[in-house]
């Protein structure tokens, strides 16, 4: 009689992972068919590479003193999941908002760690904490954990979350090739799509056009002197073109080749390999507000009142090569990760600027954004015995990012944009240059865990000790220059260009000596190096006096040294800042398993967060529209205190229902915000510390499934209040000069968002084949949240609410080939960031966006081939 194990109808189960094995101890039935079989025929003991199912990891998360969540390969499939970032956000409490990172309970990037197989990550990106994930294909992944509470074996840089992204281990072989296309109704098939001169060639499909845009030979490798060019130089010398390409915005398109390998070495040893390369190319189309405001006596007015139109064309490579050994006490994991992300992006703006009413003008970026990441990785451990495990791995990171020749030129706003009149004056074209060389980055951890006193009856010791080290360490070289054009003769000089094909007439400008180009960057300040090094110590001790109680004590020793060198500017002398702090962070977490149906937890802890690498540096990053971003080298790590108290209910293993409840207090908080300035716009965002914050805040979590027989029902939500203690930098800045300090109004922390919602309806049935096919409806939002502190009377930005809903169709057609079919941003909110708050009347109360635009929706096809 053919026999079938069925999970949810176990009356003995128990699951756990050691290593990357997952044991299920179950019971055989007789018939599927009956339900209320009981009968056991025996006891048979299952090993099983299935710890990326669904009901595996759940099963995992019920058990473990750990809070953490985690999505397999299954859930990432089901869910038509292509990058790391998408899978992220569907994971409780955490969302996106376009391309600001992932919020974690409300809280911002800032708050977040990464670890990629437990070894740490630095950002390939100066404004953001880690790495664009969504740069990650997920075909390379095996499982995302997520850990919302705090352990000492983590980083203590954690607020509100650490991911750590395993990559993908093999339980059997398999080659898999995969094609996607996708069709965005705004962006897609546009003409006059606009791309820099040669972008949209095979050079800048694999990134490689950014070789043209480097620094002139002339100046590469000295110090900024005024530079001036001749003529013959300022010809030859910029390969990179102020022309752009009008072409018709095609599909957007990516294409993917995985395979895994296994094989036996000897009777108890396997050998296995992993390769992974994947392409993808984006257009992407936004028109919209982008609008700054000024106090100008009793009433606030725009500064700026801009229509921006938005052109990007966007490529991403990725390549993954893994080897691993394994035998019955030791696993061996080698890894390589590449991944590149290169933005051409064409800005137009139209519209005044500075205040200046009657000025109408049209101004045009022509920039690129490339990074680019290196990561190899050593992984090992080694059991001896039942009782002792090693655990060690090292990584050594290669990072680059760069904006080469970011192109900005300036007119009067023409009728005939074939004939707009250019003046060679007045900072009319300009050339920056910025890099962010990661010139080291190294990882490393290593642990020893013993397993102490006797089980008798219990399936796992009582006792288990772990003490390790983890650390790394960051050397950035920080390089921000700029180039103008020069008028030798101090004369009123004009040119009429076609806006889009400037460049042969400013070469015949160039030849008649109506500009040439010279460098303006300070000889001194234009560099800047930022040095990290954090080692930490930690001990954990986990005790299980009971089956029914699990506690886990930990204690963290944490040395964090920072030394940023930079020059003021025109002073030669290096300025030196080297701050260096010793952190005491323990850690408690309490799991009391009231039934086999329900759990209580408690975790305690104390952590710290660090600023993002723009929080810190040293320059003053200028935009076209004269907003500029100020690092303050003075800013300070966060220092945090959490309490989570949760209860979760299992209905059935494949069921979870949970409420969490959470507290926060923050001392040193990091947030961004507005001051006056001494450039042309009287403003510069830059970066505070608060003197604390307070946030306190309620999860809920529901998985339901088997009632609903082929249905799956997700839906969890986030509520927060937060409340911020300003400092005295900011009662300065935000305090108004006719108010007193009691009537300045309370505020929320910079970042956090009152709630977050998730949800996702998924309908599974099968085939005639037997094969499954999915459907999911997929939804997120986070509520209004402040984007930046306002000062001096102006209100603060706050990023409104936007609302997300996918639509995923998954279909396995048989056991080769498998088709996904997605709708994206179904409801194409607009994107809206407007600014509230204000101390005094707007001179026109309907105008208060800062920024807005629609992304459109995106209706997506992928078609993948399994061999």
């Amino acid at each position: 009689m053919k026999e079938v194990m069925k999970i949810r109808k176990l009356s003995v189960a128990v699951l756990f992972m050691l290593s990357s094995t997952t044991i299920i101890y179950g019971q055989k039935v007789e018939k599927d068919t009956i339900r209320k079989e009981k009968n056991i025929e025996g006891v048979t003991i299952i090993s099983s590479g299935n710890k990326k199912s669904e009901t595996a990891i759940l099963g995992d998360q019920k058990k473990a003193i750990i809070q953490k969540q985690a999505m397999g390969a299954e859930e990432i499939s089901r869910k038509g999941i292509s990058n790391v970032e998408q899978g992220l956000t569907k994971i409780t409490g955490i969302t996106t908002v376009e391309g600001r990172g992932l919020f974690v309970r409300g809280l911002e990037e800032r708050y977040n760690y990464l670890l990629i197989n437990g070894l740490g990550s630095p950002s390939n990106n100066p404004f953001q904490k880690i790495i664009a994930l969504k740069q990650f294909p997920t075909d390379v992944v095996g499982k995302l954990n997520i850990y919302k509470t705090f352990n000492s074996n983590l980083y203590g840089d954690f607020a509100g979350a650490t991911f750590d992204i395993e990559t993908l281990t093999i339980d059997k072989p398999f080659s898999k090739v995969e094609f996607n296309v996708g069709v965005n109704t705004l962006s897609t098939f546009r003409d006059n799509f606009k791309v820099a001169e040669g972008a949209s060639g095979i050079e800048g499909y694999l990134g490689q056009n950014s070789e043209d845009r480097r620094l002139p030979g002339e100046i590469r490798d000295s110090r900024p002197s005024n530079y001036n060019f001749s003529a013959q130089q300022s010809l030859n010398s910029f390969k990179g073109s102020w022309n752009v390409d009008n072409v018709k915005s095609m599909p957007n398109t990516g294409i993917g080749f995985t395979t895994a390998q296994k094989f036996n070495v000897g009777e108890a040893s396997t050998l296995s390999f992993l390769f992974s390369l994947n392409q993808a190319a984006k257009y992407t189309y936004r028109n919209g507000d982008n609008n700054l405001f000024q106090r100008n006596g009793s009433v606030i007015q725009p500064n700026n009142l801009l229509n921006k139109k938005s052109y990007e064309y966007e490529t991403e490579s990725s390549a993954l090569l893994g080897l691993g050994y394994k035998n019955k006490g030791t696993n061996v994991n080698l890894n390589a990760i590449y991944l590149q992300n290169s933005t051409n992006i064409i800005e137009d703006f139209n519209g005044f600027k500075l205040g200046n009413v009657n000025d109408i003008r049209f101004f045009r970026t022509n920039q690129q954004d490339i990074s680019r990441f290196l990561d190899l990785q050593l992984t090992a451990s080694q059991k001896l015995g039942e009782r002792h495990l090693f655990k060690a791995g090292a990584s050594y990171v290669m990072n680059n990012y760069s904006q080469p020749d970011r192109k900005i030129f300036e007119v009067d706003y023409p009728t005939d944009f074939t004939k707009a009149v250019i003046s060679y004056g007045g900072n009319n074209l300009v050339r920056q240059y910025l890099d962010v060389n990661g010139r080291f980055y190294g990882s490393a951890y290593g642990e020893y865990s013993v397993l102490l006193g006797d089980k008798g009856d219990r399936k796992d010791y009582p006792m288990q000790l772990s003490i390790g080290y983890n650390g790394f360490a960051d050397v950035r070289e920080n390089s921000y220059r700029f180039i103008f054009s020069r008028n030798p003769r101090n004369l009123n000089e004009t040119s009429i260009i076609n806006i889009d094909q400037p460049q042969t007439t400013f070469n015949n400008a160039i030849l008649n000596n109506k500009f040439n180009y010279e460098e303006g960057s300070d000889s001194y300040s234009y560099l800047s190096n930022i040095y990290q090094f954090v080692n930490a110590g930690y001990l954990n001790f986990n005790y299980k006096p009971s089956e029914s109680w699990d506690i886990l004590l930990g204690g963290r020793l944490e040395n964090d040294m920072r030394i940023i060198r930079f020059h003021r500017n025109a002073i030669a002398k290096t300025t030196t800042l080297k701050p260096n702090n010793n952190y005491i962070l323990p850690s408690i977490s309490i799991k009391k398993a009231i039934n086999d149906k329900n759990n209580i937890r408690l975790s305690l802890s104390k952590t710290i967060t660090r600023p993002v690498l723009i929080e810190t540096m040293p320059i003053e990053y200028v935009n076209p529209d004269n907003t500029t971003i100020l690092g303050n080298e003075n800013i300070q790590n966060s220092e945090n205190y959490n309490i989570d108290l949760k209860w979760e209910y299992f209905p059935t293993n494949k069921e979870m229902f949970a409420v969490n409840l959470f507290a926060k207090r923050i001392d040193n908080a990091i947030e961004k915000g507005l001051k006056n300035s001494g450039n042309a716009a009287g403003i510069a965002f830059t970066f505070f510390n608060a003197k604390r914050a307070e946030l306190a805040g309620v999860l809920s979590l529901g998985r339901i499934s088997e009632s609903l027989d082929k249905f799956a029902l997700g839906i969890n939500t986030t509520f927060m209040y937060s409340n911020v203690e300003r400092s005295e930098e900011q009662l300065e800045l935000e305090k108004p000069d006719f108010i007193n300090l009691d009537q300045l109004k309370k505020r929320g922390l910079q970042g956090a968002a009152p709630y977050v919602i998730n949800a996702d309806l998924k309908y599974e049935y099968k085939n005639l084949k037997n094969f499954t096919k999915t459907v999911s409806l997929v939804y997120n939002v986070s509520g209004s949240k402040i984007l930046t502190v306002g000062g001096a009377g102006l209100g603060h930005y706050f990023e409104k609410p936007f609302h997300q809903l996918d639509l995923v169709h998954q279909n396995q057609i048989d056991k080769n080939w498998n088709i996904k079919l997605g709708v994206q941003n179904i409801l194409n909110t607009k994107y809206r960031v407007e600014m509230e708050d204000s101390y005094l009347p707007l001179q026109r109360e309907d105008l208060t966006a800062i920024n807005n635009y629609y992304n459109g929706i995106t209706f997506n096809a992928t078609v993948g081939y399994t061999f």
